[in-house]
């Protein structure tokens, strides 16, 4: 009688142990998911680090420009003002001296990277006489999710504003 005994004890622990992985067996490969969810957190957060650095890299370019483009047109003399009323301890500005000087120089400027289109803002102007205000406008690319913002129509625009004075003294 003992080795049914024997046998009999084996088997039954057995099914005790198979009884006990059993219960356990709903919560394997939950650490699989753990580790998948905070992947792909992870690649958004990066993705998302990488468009908005290239969204800051493409304004300071832009502004950049708008800046060479404000100081040119601050250099743009209003001549029929200045032939009126003579130079005085500043050049005379115009807001059509002022758009069609910063024109100019967009137009023999090259376009920076990660800027597809610019072009001036109607705010482009003289203010008070004396100082050239060029508001620029541009579209920049972003180079992880770009493509989702195409496919949806629509695109990162970037408005900035530079102010140059050319005093005479």
């Amino acid at each position: 009688m003992t080795p049914t005994y024997a046998v009999s004890r084996v088997r039954l622990v057995r099914r005790v142990r198979a009884g006990l992985r059993r219960r356990h067996a709903p919560e394997e490969g939950q650490i699989g998911v753990l580790a998948l969810g905070l992947f792909v957190l992870t690649t958004l957060l990066v993705l998302g680090t990488v468009d908005v650095t290239a969204a800051q890299l493409a304004r300071m370019r832009l502004l950049d420009t708008a800046d060479s483009a404000a100081l040119d047109a601050a250099d743009s003399l209003d001549e029929s003002s200045a032939y009126q009323n003579g130079v005085l301890d500043r050049l005379a500005l115009t807001d059509q001296s002022v758009s069609s000087a910063a024109a100019a120089h967009l137009a023999r400027t090259p376009r920076p990277p990660g800027i597809t289109s610019w072009s001036l803002v109607p705010d482009t102007g003289a203010e008070g006489g004396d100082t050239a205000v060029v508001t620029l406008q541009g579209t920049a690319t972003l180079p992880m999710t770009g493509w989702v913002l195409d496919s949806l129509g629509s695109s990162v625009t970037i408005t900035v504003t530079s102010r140059a004075r050319a005093p005479l003294g």
